[in-house]
């Protein structure tokens, strides 16, 4: 995507220089000048081999964002057949779990490589206990999703209230 932004963006200034060159206006960029500097330009000047090194820098960039892996879109889930959930509906089920825990207000779900963290918001002021049940509901709800590998929990409990 960033190659294609940079070749778009080369393909604009191409195209307004031609339109104004043929508008008779005065262009943005002067084909003489540019021209007459590149030809004056020797392989043993500094400027070739600082482009050059930009360009090798930006290609070794390119290069590792292609394969680098990002977050995964479709999470594996363990079991006879190779199987699948998306992310949204991974987490969408957790959240739902999350809040049938008695006292649980909403819940926010976040995924991590090895931990998923629930952010558990409640009215109550009291919150003993509230964590662990949040926790046995997301991990019943893991049971039977069966997740490969299987991620730890990390509950966090919210009481907007203060306990004092």
């Amino acid at each position: 995507m960033l190659t294609a932004l940079v070749c778009l963006g080369g393909c604009v200034l191409v195209a307004v220089v031609a339109v104004q060159l043929l508008l008779g206006e005065r262009p943005w960029v002067d084909y003489a000048a540019v021209a007459g500097t590149l030809r004056d330009l020797r392989w043993t000047d500094p400027q070739p081999a600082v482009a050059g090194a930009a360009a090798a820098l930006l290609g070794l960039v390119l290069l590792l964002t292609a394969t680098i892996p990002g977050r995964p879109t479709v999470l594996p889930l363990a079991g006879p057949l190779p199987a699948g959930a998306r992310r949204a509906g991974f987490t969408t089920s957790l959240r739902h779990a999350a809040q049938a825990a008695d006292g649980v207000a909403s819940a926010r779900i976040t995924l991590r490589r090895k931990k998923i963290v629930v952010t558990a918001t409640t009215n109550r002021t009291a919150v003993e206990g509230l964590a662990d049940a949040v926790r046995e509901a997301v991990d019943h709800r893991l049971d039977a999703l069966e997740p490969s590998p299987r991620p730890r929990v990390v509950v966090r409990v919210r009481a907007p209230r203060s306990t004092s």
